[in-house]
């Protein structure tokens, strides 16, 4: 996406050291309540969360956040931004992170009904784009120009940080000098370096993450360190997953989809007959593997990942995201909420 969300709304449109965030959100006169509309489940919406069998939340546009006990009926919540969201993750059924645009971040511990604002920068004008949280102290929030950001207290304070092992290894050298003569200078330049973080992916006891220009890292220890993966593609890739047979699939820009059986140490393309850019890729407890993207793209794999089918829709309209219910796909699209039986021919 030149992070997910950009490239994506684009799309849509128009077809280590650390330092501490202040998120004094009261005296930000900018901040504007998301409208409370009728229709917002039909509007552009970009991340869905199953997160049990009674509650899905998804969130979109102008600061849209939906929440449903069923996947069908769909109530809006009061929000306290105006700022497109574009990630959504709960730990349990009352607390949960969302983030978006103007480095935004939402915190609920009421299971959606109300949001507080933890953190809200549109002087920045930068996105997040992911958030994770392994409990309810501990997350970590990505998103465009190396925006990195972590807490350990719940969200009651973040901290930025940049971590010169996630550079390109050609800036590193560049780096490492300008780290030891201009410290402040160092920073800046690290921080105009750094690619977009478009995803995250928890595997276990591994993070990893996704981004342009082929980027993969991945971290054992929740983001004190990582490890950047040798590039493989020059585009971006915007969502990585663990296969129902222990593979990685990551998918991108123009439909590219690579795959790889050692944990990344190396990937083998899979070949679509779609170009279209793929947002994200999900399974199912029955072991079917789905793709989604513009264009309308859906794609499903009975196979682990080798080979896809199609299930792409009529009209056109790009999928963000989605998660399996039951027999049905519920995905979050540019027009809202789309639920589709998986008994069915699409």
């Amino acid at each position: 996406m030149f992070n997910k969300l950009f490239v994506t709304c684009a799309c849509v449109l128009l077809s280590s050291t650390g330092c501490k965030v202040l998120a004094d959100v009261n005296s930000v006169e900018e901040v504007k309540a998301a409208y409370m509309v009728p229709m917002a489940d039909k509007s552009l919406l970009t991340d869905v969360q199953k997160v049990s069998n009674n509650f899905f939340v998804a969130v979109g546009e102008r600061g849209h956040v939906l929440l449903s006990n069923n996947g069908t009926d769909w109530q809006q919540a009061a929000v306290p931004v105006q700022s497109m969201l574009t990630a959504v993750y709960f730990v349990d059924e009352q607390n949960g992170w969302a983030v978006g645009h103007d480095a935004v971040i939402l915190n609920t511990r009421d299971g959606g009904n109300s949001w507080q604002l933890q953190q809200f920068l549109p002087e920045d004008d930068k996105p997040l784009l992911d958030v994770y949280f392994r409990d309810k102290q501990h997350g970590i929030a990505v998103g465009a120009y190396g925006l990195f950001y972590k807490t350990n207290d719940g969200g009651n304070s973040w901290q930025q940080e940049l971590f010169i092992e996630l550079a390109a290894e050609d800036d590193k050298e560049y780096l490492l000098d300008l780290q030891q003569s201009d410290p402040e200078i160092y920073r800046a330049e690290l921080s105009s370096i750094l690619p977009h973080f478009n995803r995250l992916f928890v595997d276990g006891n591994t993070v990893y993450m996704v981004g342009e220009a082929g980027f993969i890292a991945k971290s054992g220890d929740f983001g004190v360190s990582w490890q950047r993966l040798e590039e493989f593609y020059n585009g971006s890739l915007f969502d990585l997953h663990r296969t129902p047979d222990m593979s990685l699939l990551a998918v991108g820009l123009r439909g590219h989809v690579f795959r790889s059986e050692d944990n990344g140490q190396s990937w083998q393309q899979i070949e679509l007959a779609d170009s279209a850019t793929l947002n994200s890729v999900f399974s199912d407890a029955g072991g079917n593997i789905y793709l989604a993207g513009n264009s309308g793209t859906l794609l499903q794999s009975e196979d682990d990942g080798l080979n896809f089918t199609e299930r792409s829709q009529a009209d056109g309209k790009a999928i963000l995201n989605g998660v399996v219910h039951g027999n049905e796909l519920l995905l979050v699209t540019e027009v809202g909420i789309k639920v589709l039986n998986l008994d069915k021919s699409e």
